[in-house]
């Protein structure tokens, strides 16, 4: 029987009582259906709809229909998928799991369907409520499991959502018995320099308010996930947004391009995908000796940081984006000169997708090079300092 708390109401997944009458607004929304169709061309929408009627539970919908879909999908858009280090993860208790942020979508989605296959229950999915652009998707990633993290708000609004959002980890992960995932900073890093925000651990640690940061922070047995695709489809949509930046410091992206950058990471190619679970950091939280409590969090990101850049999985294209971008050849002896041309067409491939008036071909081919050489980099120094 599923438990019911009706504080959280507001942010947390559906209750299986709502599952049915959900499902029901979605299947006659033109959105979703346009969506379906996006995803899937060939649909017979009558035999879709009447297989999405007989589901009761998140459970049923999410192993018949969320399951084999974004199973399609991954196939569809990789060479190949895999889970690393399972073995790492103690079954006895749930875990925050805490990784860089790739693909809006998928990060959470290939994770879920990985824990399926491994006869783990699927995570809850923290997702910020800027993607919820119109009421079907609300409805829809609320049906996957999903809570809403609140953006643009006021101050004092921001301190109480923090709490609810607090109170709410700690209640799924210690009462509910279920595990949660949750991107290691607002928004994805759009050069790769994968950090993990303070602000995300003290909103953490909010709960219970008795607790000090370290003791809050342990309750929620963090695990960092490293997610490693070797192709970013949106790459170019980044390194657009680069030039746009700079070219007008006022810019600011629009729900379309949301939109956008949500169906092109879904659809498109993304190479060998790694997801790879560093180790609970619960014995490295009891290492911090830092006395005053106001840089704690900036040294447990640090732990954090560390475990999720010494687990990337490192590609070809991350050693020759490096030293196209360093100007050197260091790491000559791991590619090869068909992989150098093979990457140098796919980057231009790519800078061709850009739509503005005047690409300025050098600077976008530079960010690029930046968000493929980052990866690398920031691994060589976490490989180096756990030497």
């Amino acid at each position: 029987m599923e438990t019911k708390s009706s504080k959280f109401d507001d942010i947390a997944p559906l209750y299986d009582h709502e599952v049915e009458q959900a499902i029901q607004d979605i299947l006659v929304d033109p959105g979703f259906q346009h969506a379906v169709g996006y995803i899937i061309p060939d649909i017979n929408w009558d035999e879709f709809s009447a297989e999405m009627s007989t589901y009761k539970t998140k459970e049923e919908f999410q192993a018949k229909m969320i399951y084999p879909v974004v199973r399609m999908l991954g196939m569809k858009v990789s060479q190949s998928i895999r889970g690393d280090r399972w073995e790492t993860i103690d079954r006895s208790v749930e875990h925050l799991f805490l990784s860089n942020h790739r693909d809006i979508v998928l990060d959470a989605g290939l994770l879920n369907i990985m824990r399926h296959e491994q006869n783990f229950k699927t995570t809850e999915i923290a997702i910020g409520d800027n993607l919820l652009i119109h009421p079907w998707i609300d409805k829809l990633v609320r049906l996957n499991k999903s809570f809403i993290v609140r953006r643009g708000l006021s101050i004092k609004e921001k301190l109480q959502a923090s709490k609810h959002m607090s109170e709410y980890i700690h209640y799924v992960i210690n009462e509910k018995g279920e595990s949660v995932w949750i991107a290691q900073r607002e928004g994805r890093a759009k050069n790769s320099d994968d950090r993990t925000q303070d602000s995300l651990l003290k909103m953490l640690a909010l709960y219970p308010e008795d607790k000090p940061f370290i003791d809050s922070l342990k309750e929620l047995n963090l695990i960092p996930l490293s997610i490693s695709y070797e192709y970013d489809p949106t790459d170019y949509l980044k390194a657009k947004e680069f030039q746009q930046k700079r070219d007008d410091p006022d810019f600011k992206k629009t729900q379309r391009d949301d939109l956008l950058n949500m169906e092109i990471g879904i659809l498109g190619y993304k190479g060998n995908v790694v997801f790879r679970f560093g180790d609970c950091i619960n014995a490295e939280l009891d290492k911090i000796t830092e006395p005053d409590k106001r840089l704690q969090p900036a040294l447990a990101a640090q732990i954090i940081d560390q475990e999720i850049h010494a687990n990337y999985e490192i590609y070809p294209c991350n050693y020759i984006a490096y030293d196209l971008f360093n100007k050197e050849s260091r790491f000559s002896d791991k590619y090869t000169k068909e992989q150098v041309e093979n990457f140098k067409a796919y980057l231009e491939k790519q800078i061709k997708k850009i739509d503005l008036d005047y690409i300025d071909h050098d600077f976008v081919l530079d960010k690029m090079l930046e968000m493929y050489s980052n990866t690398l980099k920031n691994h060589l120094v976490a490989i180096a300092s756990k030497s």
